[in-house]
Order: structure tokens, then sequence, then C-alpha cells
């Protein structure tokens, strides 16, 4: 925590030479036309060029709501009250005799977009691009800003800014917005009321290094640095792009990330749990504890990348992703929701077969995540149907999804492998998995050929599902729900079943 409060510090007590005598003025992600975090939450606001130890006046909508004193660096912060969803609100600073405002100001949820190219991935790049900008534009709540590249060696007070806060529209600016990020707003406004502040802030193969504090990183076993600086090293992105906006306070975050770290997938589960745990406290102290410490996080399950059979690195990561579980929110990665992409394979993209252009169904599936998850509400069915009691008799092995209480649908009979061995006990390694095809199926269950575990490797030690990079067609793996079409995630378990 002692560290935290000296991070803080470093943010806000800039140097007096950067800020003596200067015009008060708002820090550069608050501008006109932005989203601030509505009630229970107080949003944060923070600027520059107070007066020296003199009261700043900040009112909004004519009311005087606080008069913090500017620190000896000239920077002034203030809790603004508590306010309700809605709007158009106008919040002004006055210091020095100068007065500075900003105007259309909604307050609703704040979410982060994170990530790498999947997330960049721009919306002019979607199929019915235009009709999509048509329904944004149409909602008449969302908002938008984009931060620019910015990788630095030390975090700074400001991130470099594309365009700032605006609706979307028309333009050249909605055109280069991240579609997965504006999609899942409009998805989610189908069930929720208020508006929507979305904060893109993402760079095209990138490793979750970048993007992880030194103290994340301090976690988990590290990869030998190099000593150039680049978008690649550690925490470089995490300085110039997620430190400057700490302050704000925020709802959520979703990502969508990992295919830079395949190569090396091993330490990915402890990095994943290690950027968010440490994303969430810091966030959470730069907001003077408004943003929530466990906010709400969800991520994009990796999606298929080459044609051809690939049984490492991208299935891994998929693993990973859930902190080895299979499913999200899980007792690690606590108030987590995942959209899994790996039946939306795009071989022919004209981006490459790495970015799908299936942002839609990607966005859907994220949406109906932060439903359930974010914003509690009942009788959202987000998650595809998960194994939960297996049973292993001569050549079968039948394995019941969801405890029994939810319908699946069977699509295809591949997808399925199983590890041999003499005993239970056999370590099942990458290799040596054969196809275990399903023979039969009911409402809740598929049945596998075990017939391949023969001869002295009878015993089946392991059994896996859609462990490929790229595992099966378009929506074509073997299990979905039956009333949700969400696939089933990969999974892998050893004996003892």
């Amino acid at each position: 925590m002692g560290g935290l409060r000296l991070y803080f510090c470093l943010i806000l007590h800039i140097s007096v030479f950067h800020y003596n005598d200067a015009v008060v003025k708002f820090a550069n992600y608050y501008t006109h036309h932005m989203v601030l975090q509505k009630a229970p939450a107080q949003a944060h606001i923070w600027g520059t060029g107070g007066a020296i130890n003199q009261s700043v006046i900040v009112v909004m909508d004519g009311q005087t709501v606080a008069t913090p004193a500017a620190n000896d660096a000239g920077v002034w912060e203030v809790l603004l009250p508590a306010t309700v969803e809605g709007g158009p609100h106008t919040i002004s600073v006055t210091s020095n005799g100068t007065t500075v405002s900003l105007r259309d100001v909604l307050f609703g949820d704040v979410w982060i977009c994170s990530g790498q190219s999947n997330m960049e991935y721009h919306m002019n790049k979607i199929r019915n691009y235009s009709a999509l900008v048509t329904t944004a534009m149409q909602r008449n709540n969302f908002r938008i800003v984009r931060l620019d590249h910015n990788a630095l060696n030390r975090s700074t007070n400001e991130p470099a800014i594309v365009f700032a806060w605006q609706a979307p529209d028309r333009d050249w600016q909605t055109d280069k917005f991240s579609a997965v990020c504006l999609i899942f707003a409009i998805e989610l406004s189908q069930h929720v009321t208020q508006p929507l502040g979305m904060v893109e802030t993402n760079w095209g193969g990138t490793p979750i290094e970048a993007w992880s504090s030194p103290e994340a990183l301090a976690a988990c076993p590290q990869q030998k640095k190099k000593r150039a600086i680049d978008q690649n090293l550690p925490s470089v992105l995490y300085n110039g792009m997620i430190a400057p906006i700490l302050p704000m306070t925020i709802f959520g975050a979703i990502w969508y990330q990992g295919e830079a770290n395949a190569v090396i997938p091993h330490l990915y589960a402890c990095q994943f749990k290690a950027m968010i745990s440490d994303w969430r406290a810091k966030f959470h102290q730069a907001s003077k504890n408004q943003t929530s410490s466990t906010f709400p996080f969800g991520f994009v399950q990796l999606a298929p990348f080459r044609n051809k059979t690939i049984n490492a690195g991208f299935p891994d990561i998929r693993w990973a992703q859930t902190a080895k579980y299979g499913y999200v929110p899980n007792p690690t990665l606590t108030n987590v929701f995942m959209a899994v992409a790996m039946d939306l394979p795009d071989f022919d993209s004209p981006q490459g077969s790495i970015h799908p252009r299936y942002k839609e169904d990607i966005a859907a599936r994220l949406a109906l995540g932060a439903l359930g998850v974010a914003y509690g509400q009942k009788n959202i069915d987000y998650q595809g149907p998960f194994p939960t009691r297996f049973s292993h008799t001569g050549q079968r092995m039948t394995i019941e999804y969801d405890n029994g209480n939810s319908d699946i649908a069977v699509r295809t009979i591949n997808g399925f492998e199983v590890c041999c061995g003499p005993t239970e006990s056999q370590v099942c390694q990458a290799t040596g998995w054969i196809a275990a095809p399903i023979s039969e199926h009911g409402p809740t269950t598929v049945t596998l050929d075990t017939s391949g575990c023969h001869g002295n490797n009878h015993i089946v030690a392991g059994v896996r599902y859609a462990w490929e990079e790229s595992p099966c067609d378009f929506k074509k793996c073997a299990v979905y729900g039956m009333g949700t079409n969400l696939p089933a995630p990969p999974f892998v378990k050893e004996a003892p079943f």
C-alpha cells in the first residue's frame, strides 16, 4: 500500500517548475462531451495551474461543489458529488481569476478497452460498419476517446491522445475506433440505460508485460529484459497508456490480448492474474478509493489463427487466461468474465487470419458476460456448457455438462482427445494425445469412444477438448448451449476423474 501512495504522489506532485504560473486547466483527458462515472461512486477529477496553496473553486451546474487547495506544484484534485446517470452537465474550475469549463458532460459507466491488435481493430474494417455506426449514433448516450501509442520508461501524468471525447459519428475518429469496444457498448445499451464512456488504450502486437506495472511483474517469474525502449518492453505501455488515467474513476475494463505471449505461454496464468489485481488496486488508490478495488474485468479468450493442426501456444494461453480453471469467474479470477472465440476462424481475413473480422460475435458474447457479472442481471445465461462430471467404463467415457441442468447441442463428433497410459497416474505430456470422437450424446452428456487407449496403455489418464490453435470451422465446434448457441470453452482434465 505504501508503494501505491508513493506512486500516486509521483503522478500528482509534479515539479513546481512545470506548473508554476500556468493557467488553470483540467488534465487533458477531462474534456467536453465526456462521460464521468455515475453514483454511487464519485467522479475524481484533477488539473493543474491552480494558484499555489490557494483554493480552486469547482462549480457544477451553477452550484459550488468543492474548493480544494492547489498543492505546491499547482495541482488540484476533487471528488465530485455522487451524481445519478444522465446529463448534460457543465463543470467549471476557477483559480487566480481564470475559469475553464467542461460542457455536455454525462454521468454513466466508464469502461477501459485495452490489449493488442484485435482490440485495436478498427470499426471501418467491420462488414456492416455503416449500420453499426448508425446504431451507435441513435443511442445518443455513447462517448468515445482514444489514447495514442506511448511507450515510456517511466510513468507520465497525462496520456497522449489521438482524439478527445466525442459522440460516435460518421467521421475518421469513429472509423478508427476499436470495433470490439464500440460494439460492446452497443450490445450493453440494449440492456442498460446509463451513458457509456469508452476509453480505447491499446497497441497491436504487444505482450502483457508491456501493460503490467513493475509491481505486477515482480509477482511472477520474468523473462530476460532487453535494454532498448520499444513498445514490447516491460511496463512501457503501462507507464504511457495506463498510469496516466489511473486517477479517473471507472466502472470496468475489457481486454483482448494474448497472441503476443503464445510463444511463452507458461508464464501467462500468473502474469494475467497479477496484472488484473494490480490494475484494480492502482485504479482504486489513484481515484481516492472511488473505482472499485474489484472492478469488473472482461477478456476475449483467443480466437483461431492458422488453418492447420497446432496443439501448443494458443490453447495454452486460452487455458492460462482462465487461471487453469477453464471458466470464469472462479476463485482465482473473481468478478471476471470472458468471451469464448475459438470457434470464430477467419482464414481469409484481409488483415490476416490472426485478425478475424467477426468482432460482432465477440463483442456480443463479451457483453453477455458483462451483463451477468458486472451488472448482476438475473436470468442471463452468459457461459457456454462446462463439464462437471466424468465417468469411464470400458472403452467409453461419458462427460456431463453443467450438472445436468442445461441442454447441449452437438455440432460435430470431433474435438475431444485422450491421453493413455498403463495407470491413471500417467503424466500427460504435450504430445501423445489421440482423438476420442463422440459416439453418442444425450441432452446434457457426450460419450466418447476411448478405444484408442489399448494394450499396455489401456487406461485413460487425461481428456481434453478443443486443444488446438484453430479447433473447428466457423461456429462448428462440438459442444454448444442448446438455448444460447454459446460454445463450450476448451478444457483439460487429468485422472482421477
